[in-house]
């Protein structure tokens, strides 16, 4: 049985704390408080279900994608190609269908579902279902067209039957994303009316003021250093003077 994490009474409150901060991060708000956005959450009345997630939905459809998915394998493994009155280039060809056919519904398919069973109210795993099954549609409707002119009635009355839940199964995703996108669109709507509302009502954020504090002496200036041996102005340097020599004349004679 599918397992569905999403709780189906989602309330806008908590919807409005998930897209808030998307609308902030993508620009849509200039300038909003703290408690500008907890009056937006607390605008929203709690508990509010969403219609467009239910849980009963989404597992209808699911449940009956499983169910056609497995019939579907089962009916592909009886079929006998090698059989058909035809050549054996569309034989090639009709078996090549059925390969990837196979490999879809065992590979693919479930892991797109499980993406769409943990976030049912997510477009982007909703839209690669839809077109999973589109595919899925065109190959298998090639499968089935050729086993009514080529194959047996009992291929061909099972395969419709497949054919017929696949469509019933695209169809009713093709239903559910139109739905999921005009609930979502609404919500946006709302939302930037209120975030407008709110930023109007915010008084704006008063000027940051810039103090001063004079009261510190000012620094002196660093001294520039000297560069070689300058002399005063004015001032020569003199040498000194050297010390008299000894006499050394002779005594007078007596």
């Amino acid at each position: 049985m599918l397992n569905l994490h999403r709780n189906p009474s989602f309330s806008r409150s908590a919807r409005c704390r998930q897209i808030l901060p998307r609308l902030i991060g993508a620009g849509l708000i200039a300038t909003l408080s703290t408690a500008g956005i907890a009056a937006a959450q607390d605008a929203q009345p709690a508990s509010a279900p969403v219609a467009y997630s239910s849980v009963n939905e989404l597992n209808g459809i699911l449940s009956q994608l499983k169910t056609t998915s497995t019939a579907m394998q089962a009916d592909i493994e009886k079929m006998r190609i090698e059989r058909w009155k035809t050549d054996s280039s569309n034989k090639r060809q009709t078996q090549a269908n059925v390969d990837s056919i196979r490999r879809n519904l065992q590979s693919a398919l479930p892991e797109i579902i499980g993406q769409v069973n943990a976030s049912p109210e997510d477009l982007a795993a909703s839209f690669k279902l839809y077109r999973n099954l589109d595919a899925l549609y065109d190959v298998f409707g090639s499968v089935v067209e050729n086993a009514g002119a080529f194959g047996s009635k009992d291929e061909f009355q099972s395969l419709s039957n497949d054919m017929n839940g696949i469509e019933s199964a695209r169809r009713s995703m093709g239903e559910r994303m139109q739905k999921l996108a005009s609930a979502k669109e609404e919500e946006l709507t709302r939302l930037r009316t209120q975030v407008k509302t709110l930023s109007a009502a915010v008084p704006p954020a008063p000027p940051k003021k810039i103090i001063v504090d004079d009261t510190e002496p000012p620094k002196k200036p660093a001294a520039k250093k000297k560069t070689g041996t300058a002399t005063k102005t004015g001032t020569q340097d003199k040498k000194p003077a050297a010390p008299a020599k000894p006499s050394t004349s002779n005594p007078p004679s007596q």
